[in-house]
């Protein structure tokens, strides 16, 4: 039987990609999950299809730029389900550009939901699980929060941000607390996350980059992988990209 059985999750960016199929890569070994994301339709789809499938599914509609809205999903958890095992701050946006092209909206997007919003999971979680001495939060970076490409500077900013907020919250909470942080850091995956591109300059060689993209339940298998480790194991960062992906 999987550790994972009766552990809640909860999933953050889980109406499609990455997220959706981490929802049914934990669902099939057990796992409670409260899905959040900003697309209730999607989510409710989602949802229903891990219950019909004999998981359990609740979810919520959440901005994760939101500390409120993010605060209010723990409780959500806590009352469903009576307890927070681990949350896996998925939702992000990579609307790469030149900074020449001043696309100051998207940067401010992108620091709100990629940095703000893990910030946000982090603190919705942690009271609950430094009470329980027990707990898992892992945060999804990107091979651009190991290297800088033209056009990424503002992406892989916050990317490399959430690399060393990740590890900050393991020295700080590791030893005493027993929570563990895990930092999943994709290269090119076939999910959304290409479509907030507006910058055309940039677009065709992402494209011509993702042509070789990997399917996002290998990213799901790697985070099952990760929280299936026991308690006493803490697998702290996993680089995951296409065999043929140099960079």
């Amino acid at each position: 039987m999987s550790s994972l059985k009766d552990q809640v999750v909860i999933i953050t960016g889980a109406s499609s990609g990455i997220g959706e199929e981490t929802a049914k890569e934990l669902s099939s070994k057990g796992a409670k999950l409260v899905l959040a994301a900003r697309r209730e339709d999607r989510l409710k789809e989602i949802a229903n299809q891990v219950n019909q499938s004999g998981g359990q599914a609740i979810f919520k509609s959440t901005d994760v730029t939101s500390y409120e809205e993010m605060e209010e999903l723990a409780s959500f958890a806590q009352e469903e389900f009576g307890q927070i095992d681990a949350i896996v701050n998925n939702a992000g946006l990579m609307p790469l550009s030149y900074l020449n092209k001043q696309k100051v909206k998207e940067w401010d997007q992108m620091i709100d939901v990629n940095i703000k919003g893990v910030l946000y999971g982090i603190s919705a979680v942690l009271p609950h699980m430094r009470e329980r001495k027990k707990g898992h939060i892992i945060n999804i970076s990107s091979v651009a929060g190991h290297v800088v490409f033209p056009g990424s500077a503002v992406y892989s900013g916050t990317k490399f941000a959430v690399r060393a907020i990740t590890d900050g919250l393991r020295m700080e909470e590791s030893a005493d607390s027993k929570i563990r942080a895990t930092i999943i850091s994709p290269g090119a995956v076939s999910t959304e996350l290409t479509s907030t591109i507006t910058d055309e300059d940039i677009k065709g060689g992402v494209e011509e980059l993702y042509e070789q993209a990997i399917t996002p339940d290998s990213i799901a298998r790697t985070i099952r992988y990760a929280l299936e480790e026991p308690a006493e194991i803490a697998i702290n960062e996993i680089v995951v990209r296409p065999t043929s992906q140099t960079m």
